[in-house]
């Protein structure tokens, strides 16, 4: 059983999903955005640090997962992305929680089945996925699909490490 933060980070909205996970099931704990109201680009990443480290503090996850950059269209959109999600790991990082970045393209193929998935999709498979009465924002339900992301990952090397397990002990074959 673990607790995962997932982190879809963003310079003015970053969203944020936990999820618990039992072997294959997972269960929605809560979910949300830290949004920055000010135009200067040091206060927003104080915000996002500030934000982050309260979810963690509420939450008390054992993993946290985050989006990785993306080379979008615009360098300056870019760094500022980097620089947000900077913001949100030194959060993880003074927690002491271990850190996993995943790719966009990943991270829709874990959830919707196909790489190129829209927020849509996101949002409609999150909302099946978790049993959701609501479909959450589009930034929460982003960062709900890192945290399941993390998860089918880590469900699927745990089950690859007890097969090798087996296998070398002559009883997998």
């Amino acid at each position: 059983m673990a607790v995962i933060l997932g982190i879809d980070p963003g310079s003015r909205i970053t969203g944020y999903g936990v999820i618990r996970q039992h072997g294959r099931h997972l269960e929605y704990l809560g979910s949300g955005c830290i949004r920055t109201e000010t135009d200067d680009l040091p206060g927003r990443l104080k915000h996002i640090y500030a934000g982050v480290s309260e979810v963690i503090t509420q939450f008390q996850p054992d993993n946290f997962a985050i989006e990785q950059v993306f080379m979008a269209r615009n360098a300056d959109s870019a760094l500022k992305l980097g620089q947000a999600r900077g913001s949100a790991i030194v959060a993880a990082v003074n927690a002491d929680l271990p850190v996993s970045e995943y790719a966009a393209r990943l991270i829709k193929q874990a959830v919707v089945g196909k790489g190129s998935a829209d927020k849509k999709q996101v949002q409609h498979m999150v909302t099946h996925m978790l049993k959701l009465s609501a479909t959450p924002q589009a930034d929460a339900a982003d960062a709900l699909a890192v945290a399941i992301c993390h998860a089918h990952t880590n469900h699927t090397l745990i089950a690859m490490a007890g097969k090798a397990n087996a296998a070398r002990r002559g009883r997998y074959r």
